[in-house]
């Protein structure tokens, strides 16, 4: 049976896989994704719909911060400009939020990236690495 290196199955935890090591990169990155988490609090994100009339401002934490409406770019002649208003609004404001969250995943995955590597045999899969 050959030994696989860096993986498990063997003595101890197996192939030459250093508990201690791997505990201190496990703090490590929730040490990382703890700040990153806050750091996402403090980015913002400008979301625009319908032709840059709304302008959705967001945090990271999916927070709206603003909301800026053009109406110089909205047809008020038109009797359903109302209607037409809240449409892109709730179009702005769930964009923002994948947005956010898009970016929320990004900053994570670049975090816990590396940890597949470290599980045993398919189980890095899991995390969607």
């Amino acid at each position: 049976m050959s030994k696989r290196r860096g993986g498990f199955g063997g003595p101890s935890m197996g192939g030459g896989m250093n508990p201690g090591g791997m505990m201190k990169q496990l703090q490590k990155m929730q040490e990382d994704m703890a700040k990153a988490q806050e750091a996402l609090g403090d980015e913002l994100l400008d979301v625009t719909s319908g032709g840059g009339a709304i302008t959705v401002t967001i945090s990271g934490h999916q927070r709206v911060k603003a909301i800026s409406i053009k109406p110089e770019l909205l047809d008020t002649s038109d009797p359903d400009w109302v209607t037409d208003l809240q449409d892109l609004l709730v179009v702005a404001v769930n964009q923002a939020v994948e947005e956010s969250q898009k970016r929320a995943a990004e900053r994570m995955e670049a975090i816990t990236g590396n940890m597949s590597s470290m599980l045993p045999g398919g189980l890095g899969g899991l995390l969607g690495g």
